[in-house]
């Protein structure tokens, strides 16, 4: 499949991804993923990998076109465990047993 990532042309096929990525340690997921085999990647590390650009020349929405149209499942930005983190002002506080609202 051709596509276009960073203005510059790419045939990408599913296999050849799935070769590329074959050996890369994914790094910890902060935003938006693609599961490629049975491990979550970050779009950037993917981008880089594939295209062998640097990751600020492309947006992780080009990876998330071409990994959509290869057939990949892309996930979008993980949910936090604790929605509620406190600073550790907002946690002294309320230990205190008066909470700063947030």
């Amino acid at each position: 499949m051709r596509c276009v990532i960073a203005r510059f042309p790419f045939e990408l096929t599913k296999g050849g991804v799935l070769e590329s990525m074959k050996g890369i340690k994914p790094e910890p997921v902060t935003g938006e993923s693609v599961i490629i085999g049975r491990r979550h990647y970050p779009l950037k590390q993917v981008g880089q990998v594939i295209t062998r650009q640097d990751r600020r020349d492309f947006s992780t929405a080009e990876v998330l076109r071409a990994m959509t149209q290869l057939g990949f499942t892309c996930r979008a930005v993980p949910k936090t465990a604790s929605p509620g983190i406190l600073s550790p002002m907002q946690h002294a506080s309320a230990m205190l047993g008066t909470p700063v609202t947030v």
